[in-house]
């Protein structure tokens, strides 16, 4: 996609495009803070001219509110806030738009990175170099499946948009994949894979839908029965994935074309 133009054909400049404001939820673990910032360096290289910037909902610096105010008293009066967030639920439909809301930068809140293929690639490529192999035989596909490891919520429609995403990773290796949550929503990983064991399907790999690593990555790692996955992390994809729903979000608002 091209860029927006900097300079008018008279010469003067234009404003440039939107900040870029990845929202993060935040974590205890150190090791999500790095990932995350990892990250955002992958988006910058990728889309040069673009400023992006990292809020938290909790628990990390900088928190969103900190990032909006930041950005108005430096002088950006518009901006895309794209939640690093896998599925619809609270925090999405609630704690990111009314932050936004209060804020006196001009804001659009885009969707959430999945369901989307560019994800369901991204955990096919985790797999892979986990050690997954598509099945040999008949028989080793008939053993074979993926548990989709994600973090759960009260939310039905997150439980849909992580049904799609399993779907949509079905589909990419041709083994069932079954939905399984770290926390609130059931099964767990560990329910499931014993599911999966009582249907004679003891090839079971678990793939990691969380964006860095972090408590529920390693308890869904550890209930593995065969190999499992590493969490998204700072994948080329990923930020192909947050650049994608940045630039849908602005075509929304109708500023440039829909990639």
């Amino acid at each position: 996609m091209s860029q927006p133009r900097l300079v008018h054909l008279d010469g003067r400049r234009r404003p440039g495009p939107p900040a870029l404001v990845v929202v993060a939820h935040g974590s205890r673990d150190p090791r999500a803070l790095s990932t995350v910032r990892a990250l955002l360096d992958v988006v910058r290289a990728e889309r040069p001219g673009l400023t992006v910037h990292l809020g938290h909902i909790e628990l990390n610096e900088p928190l969103l509110t900190d990032t909006l105010a930041g950005l108005d008293a430096r002088g950006t009066t518009d901006a895309v806030l794209v939640p690093l967030l896998l599925a619809r639920g609270y925090h999405v439909k609630r704690d990111i738009p009314e932050t936004a809301a209060r804020a006196r930068v001009r804001t659009r809140v885009a969707a959430p990175l999945g369901p989307h293929p560019l994800l369901a690639e991204t955990l096919h490529a985790r797999l892979t170099e986990a050690g997954w192999r598509p099945p040999a035989t008949e028989r080793e596909r008939r053993s074979s499946a993926v548990v989709l490891a994600a973090a759960g919520s009260r939310d039905p429609d997150a439980a849909t948009d992580t049904r799609r995403t399993a779907r949509l990773l079905a589909e990419r290796l041709g083994v069932p994949v079954v939905p399984a949550y770290a926390s609130t929503a059931v099964p767990t990983v560990a329910t499931a894979v014993r599911a999966l064991a009582a249907r004679g399907r003891d090839r079971v790999a678990v793939a990691s839908c969380f964006t860095a690593p972090g408590r529920f990555a390693t308890e869904a790692a550890q209930a593995a029965p065969w190999i499992a996955a590493a969490p998204l992390g700072v994948h080329p994809l990923m930020a192909s994935l947050l650049l994608h729903r940045y630039d849908r979000a602005l075509a929304a608002d109708g500023r440039i074309d829909a990639a």
